[in-house]
C-alpha cells in the first residue's frame, strides 16, 4: 500500500508511503486516499493528521508520466476525480492537519489546502508549478488558494509558479504554525487545541467559514444562523452551557 492509516492518541495519521517518488500522486493512490477517509471518517479519531514519508516530501504533486498521452474526456475525469476526493475533507466529521515536511508542489499543495489546517517546517517549499508545463492546476488550487491567501498573491502564485518558503507561507496565512522534531508529535500538540471540543461543534464551525468564500454576507449571515441554531439542538451544547453554569469542565460526546 502507498497510502497507511495509523490511529494515536485520537488521532488518525494518514501517511503517504512513497517516499522513492517523493510521494507524488498516481490515480490509483487517489483512490487509496479516498478509501484511508472512509476508514478515518468510521474511526473514533477526532482529528485526521497527514503526512509524507521520508526527509523530503510532503507530496511533489502529481505522476507526471501518468498524466500524458491521455484524451480530452480522461484529463476531464481525472481532473474532477482528484478534486472529488480532495473535497471529500471538509465533510469528514472531524478537522484535518497537513504536516507540510519538505516539498509540497502541485497536487501535494492542493492536498494539504484541502485540509483544515496547515503546518509546515521551515525546510519546506511549496508552490503551484504547472505553468511551467503549459497547464494550471487541476485538483482545486485556483480555487483554495486565493480564497486562503487572496486574489493578488494566488495568481503571483499561480501564473509565476515560483517557489515559496515555510517563512513566506507563514507570512501570507498559507499555513498556520511552523514546527520542528517529529511531525505526528506537532500535529498533536496543535490539535490539542481543538480536540476536546465536540466534533458537530467543529464540522458547524468549518462548514460556515467554508461557505462565506461562496456568497454574500447576507447569505452567509443566513448559514451562520442556520448552523448555530442547529449547533444548539445539540447534546454536547446542552452539556456546554450546563457544565459553564455549574464551573465544572463539560464532557461532550459529539451527539
Amino acid at each position: 500500500m502507498s497510502v497507511d492509516l495509523e490511529f494515536r492518541d485520537g488521532a488518525a495519521i494518514m501517511t503517504l508511503n512513497r517516499p522513492e517518488a517523493l510521494n507524488a500522486l498516481s490515480f490509483a493512490i487517489l483512490g487509496e486516499i479516498s478509501r484511508v477517509f472512509d476508514k478515518a471518517a468510521a474511526s473514533k479519531a477526532r482529528v485526521l493528521l497527514i503526512r509524507g514519508a521520508g526527509e523530503k516530501a510532503f507530496c511533489a504533486g502529481a505522476d507526471i508520466k501518468e498524466l500524458r498521452h491521455r484524451d480530452l474526456m480522461a484529463q476531464k475525469q481525472g481532473a474532477e476525480f482528484g478534486q472529488s476526493v480532495f473535497a471529500r475533507l471538509p465533510s469528514l466529521g472531524m478537522p484535518s492537519v497537513a504536516l507540510i515536511n519538505g516539498y509540497a508542489f502541485g497536487g501535494g499543495l492542493e492536498l494539504a489546502l484541502a485540509c483544515t489546517f496547515r503546518l509546515a517546517v521551515e525546510k519546506a517549499k511549496m508552490g503551484l508549478p504547472e505553468i511551467k508545463l503549459g497547464l494550471i492546476p487541476g485538483y482545486g488550487g485556483t480555487q483554495r488558494l486565493p480564497r486562503m491567501i487572496g486574489e493578488a498573491r494566488a495568481l503571483e502564485m499561480i501564473m509565476t509558479g515560483r517557489t515559496i518558503d515555510a517563512s513566506e507561507a507563514l507570512q501570507i496565512g498559507l499555513v498556520n504554525q511552523l514546527y520542528d522534531g517529529d511531525p505526528i508529535d506537532a500535529g498533536l500538540r496543535f490539535s490539542a487545541g481543538f480536540i476536546g471540543y465536540g466534533l458537530p461543534a467543529l464540522s458547524f464551525a468549518h462548514q460556515a467559514v467554508i461557505r462565506a468564500g461562496d456568497t454574500t454576507l447576507k447569505e452567509g449571515l443566513q448559514i451562520e444562523a442556520d448552523l448555530s441554531t442547529l449547533a444548539f439542538q445539540t447534546a454536547d451544547a446542552e452539556e456546554g452551557m450546563a457544565a459553564f453554569e455549574e464551573k465544572r469542565k463539560p464532557e461532550f460526546r459529539d451527539a
